[in-house]
């Protein structure tokens, strides 16, 4: 795979209707975890941590690619932020030093 880790800072992509937004978003990680090749970093920052959550559209498609050996990390100062501590259902919460050294370190793409 090109890249080591992919950032996602929303629910949902492209802009314009939120919920086809969302949809994309989930097909784009079902088919993330289909590839013979995954990343070796979801980052999950701003309204993406969200994905996170405990009965998210997201979080089967994010369970199979943590399966796959994906590590997912949600930024602990937007979990902060939106008040989610001990809500996310996947993943590890990280300081933004911790994501700053990843992302300077690795191949990134942010979608």
């Amino acid at each position: 795979m090109e890249h080591d880790a992919i950032v996602i800072g929303s629910t949902g992509l492209g802009s314009g209707n939120q919920e086809l937004g969302g949809l994309i978003l989930a097909n784009f990680l079902r088919l993330l975890g289909e590839r013979n090749e995954v990343p070796r970093f979801l980052i999950l920052w701003n309204d993406g941590v969200r994905i996170a959550l405990e009965g998210s559209l997201w979080l089967a498609h994010l369970k199979k690619l943590e399966e796959r050996g994906v590590r997912i990390v949600c930024c602990r100062t937007c979990i902060e932020y939106f008040g989610l501590e001990g809500k996310t259902a996947i993943g590890e919460i990280w300081p933004m030093a911790e994501i700053q050294e990843t992302l300077l370190t690795n191949r990134v793409m942010t979608v």
